[in-house]
């Protein structure tokens, strides 16, 4: 009995639509990507293990999928490791490269080992898939694609001004409706220092993370599992619904004994100063002091963006990381970045049909074959086509016309072109256009003003 083939959960085919859609979507991001002065760049598919673990908290490196070594993987694994029946020190004992979790620890790897070559502040932009070992759902898939842009080599506030900047227009350009949210992990270390629970921020920081996924109740228990007095929800809760300026006025209050609270107030002051002189597009922005980012190497402006008219998870999201080039041994290298989620975003343009009807448009024009010297003459017009950059193509055989037909009408061709005995008589061409029914004779170069305009 023949086993009907699957893919991974979490993960996706995408046919030819889907294909010219999502193109769609990373062409917008990468052409704003370079407005901005943005380079790209490319990292391997697999990292160390030890380059990936320990960067994302105990539950990212939960998430991270191992590959195992290569040939008899088992041969060096000690004894007491293997009869220990251990998951977690076996996996690490047979495996010891991953794929990559995100773009961003790739990312701070090749600054480090290419920091000679470099040019500080240097600006990148990184558009491939990544791997987490998650539970799938609406929004949340095993291999997904990130859109990342970064730079390191600068502290100025600048940065994060622009990364809001390249938010809206991006999400202007493809008709989603955004929130772009902001807050400040200094902001947040104040709040733990006020609520005595310094030593837990990132404990703190999780639970918070989660507030709007499962509730203050929830947030509250998780808190108190953790040992974290819950009060420090309070203030939170009851700065949400004021505007920007007057929150920002209450927690320099709230935080007055802070200091390392008050400089995360006076960065937020900075940024929002910046955005007021930006003049977007669009985009709301929210300063939520409930935002937290659950990853560990965030230090200062952290993002995250939010559709407005679909519920779903997060499309966008990132923040400052002062200290993560230390980590592979260079020091003094802050960095500022943020990721566009292509496949909750490609989800949100679905549901909204915002896709232009265009982005499908493959085959501009199809030679009906009808063999022969008909055959050779739509040859010689497809070149010149061709050459003038119009996708274009000959049915490969002269089957009915009726099979052809379907094959114009299953691939969205727009025209179609006959090329029968009295086109050749008269040197000229019919064309169909296959969404008006309209039909024309032309000669060749009439048909390459038409495509061209069409």
């Amino acid at each position: 009995m023949k086993v009907k083939p699957t893919i991974p959960k979490g993960t996706r085919d995408f046919g030819p639509n889907e294909v010219y859609k999502r193109n769609y979507i990373f062409g917008t991001i990468r052409s704003v990507f370079e407005k901005y002065g943005y380079q790209p760049l490319e990292t391997p598919t697999m990292e160390n293990l030890e380059t990936l673990t320990g960067k994302y908290g105990e539950e990212g490196d939960q998430l991270l999928f191992k590959v195992l070594d290569s040939g008899d993987f088992l041969k060096d694994v000690k004894p007491d490791v293997y009869e220990s029946k251990d998951a977690k020190k076996l996996s690490f004992a047979i495996a010891s490269k991953g794929l990559r979790y995100d773009l961003t620890i790739p990312f701070a790897r090749y600054v480090v080992m290419n920091q000679n070559e470099i040019t500080f502040p240097f600006k990148r932009y990184q558009i491939q898939p990544v791997w987490r070992a998650d539970r799938p759902q609406k929004g949340r898939y095993r291999e997904f694609y990130q859109c990342d842009v970064d730079v390191v080599g600068s502290n100025s506030l600048l940065n994060e001004a622009e990364l809001v900047q390249i938010y809206d227009e991006v999400f202007d350009k493809l008709g989603v409706a955004v929130t772009i949210k902001l807050n400040n992990r200094k902001l947040l270390a104040g709040l733990a220092e006020m609520a005595g629970v310094s030593d837990q921020l990132t404990h703190l920081t999780v639970a918070i993370d989660k507030l709007d996924k499962i509730g203050a109740e929830s947030v509250t228990k998780e808190l108190i599992t953790r040992g974290i007095n819950p009060s420090v929800l309070d203030f939170l809760i009851e700065t949400e619904g004021m505007e920007n300026r007057e929150k920002l006025a209450k927690v320099k209050e709230h935080l007055k004994n802070s200091a390392i609270g008050l400089q995360g107030v006076a960065e937020m002051e900075t940024v929002l100063n910046y955005l007021d002189m930006a003049k977007l597009y669009g985009a709301n922005v929210e300063f939520d002091l409930t935002l937290a980012r659950g990853l560990n190497y965030y230090t200062g402006t952290i993002f995250e963006v939010k559709a407005d008219a679909v519920e779903m998870g997060s499309i966008g999201g990132g923040g400052r990381y002062d200290n993560l080039t230390g980590m592979f041994g260079l020091n003094g290298v802050s960095g500022v970045g943020v990721s566009f989620g292509a496949e909750r975003i490609y989800d949100v343009m679905e549901e909204l049909e915002l896709f232009p009807d265009t982005v499908a448009r493959g085959t501009m024009a199809l030679f009906i074959n009808f063999g022969g010297e008909h055959e050779r003459v739509a040859l010689g017009y497809l070149q010149k086509l061709r050459k003038a950059g119009i996708s274009a193509e000959l049915f490969p055989s002269d089957d009915k016309m009726a099979k052809q037909m379907k094959y114009a009408n299953a691939k969205n061709v727009h025209f179609v072109v006959f090329v029968g005995e009295e086109e050749l008589k008269r040197e000229k061409i019919t064309v169909k256009n296959m969404l008006t029914g309209e039909q024309n004779e032309l000669v060749i170069e009439q048909l390459i003003t038409l495509l061209h305009q069409a």
